[in-house]
């Protein structure tokens, strides 16, 4: 494994040094192997460890290239491990939501304009209490990733949309239903795109806030 690991900061070292640029087709194995000074076997494994993490793309009878390198996609390996969590490290997940998400909401009042506003108001507008588990995730999902979005920074969200676990707020939604507390979460949300729109930084950063806080609150009293 120590091998292995070498070959992989090796590759890393090509890519943050530019020697291997994002859509870049590496060299053949064979000549890389040399360069890098280590076995061929122990670069596969590198190369199949990387390509996990979606930092290479192996292209069957084509080579392996440099993937886009993009935020976006290097965080999929992120959302994949939050699927498999345990309960309190989904707790620390919403820790690090309740941290970042009112910056974000923040960050996004300098981007917006009324066809941004009216586009996050169709979307709340779309659900209701007697709108399916599955698409009230769907809706979940789609407006907080569009509302972090607009705050510019590609890193920032597609952070939290890793961590913004699909399956997590399957369970989420699934508990919110059956307590009767549909409507109260997305009235929340009503709030927040109200706040948004009066350009109210302030009252966004307190709503998300309360928003984020509420549902770790209620993920922690159902464990």
């Amino acid at each position: 494994m120590a091998v292995t690991d070498e070959a992989i900061a090796r590759i890393q070292a090509m890519i943050v040094a530019g020697d291997l640029t994002p859509g870049q087709r590496l060299p053949p194995e064979k000549e890389l192997s040399e360069t890098l000074g280590l076995s061929r076997s122990s670069l596969r494994e590198a190369v199949k460890a990387l390509e996990l993490i979606r930092v290479l793309d192996v292209r069957r009878g084509d080579g392996t290239y440099v993937t886009t390198l993009e935020p976006s996609l290097l965080h999929e390996a992120m959302s994949f491990v939050i699927d498999m969590h345990a309960d309190a490290s989904l707790i620390e997940m919403f820790e690090v939501r309740r941290i970042l998400e009112p910056s974000a909401s923040v960050m996004a009042i300098q981007h917006l304009d009324d066809e941004r506003i009216a586009e996050l108001r169709s979307m709340v507008d779309e659900v209701d209490e007697s709108t399916t588990v599955e698409d009230l995730v769907a809706h979940d999902l789609q407006f907080h990733a569009r509302v972090i979005e607009l705050s510019g920074n590609a890193y920032l969200a597609s952070l939290l949309a890793a961590l913004g676990s699909k399956t997590v707020r399957a369970r989420i939604w699934r508990g919110l239903t059956e307590e009767k507390a549909v409507a109260r979460t997305l009235q929340e949300h009503h709030a927040i795109v109200d706040a948004l729109e009066k350009r109210d930084t302030e009252l966004t950063r307190a709503l998300v806030t309360v928003h984020v806080s509420g549902v770790e609150s209620w993920l922690r009293r159902s464990m």
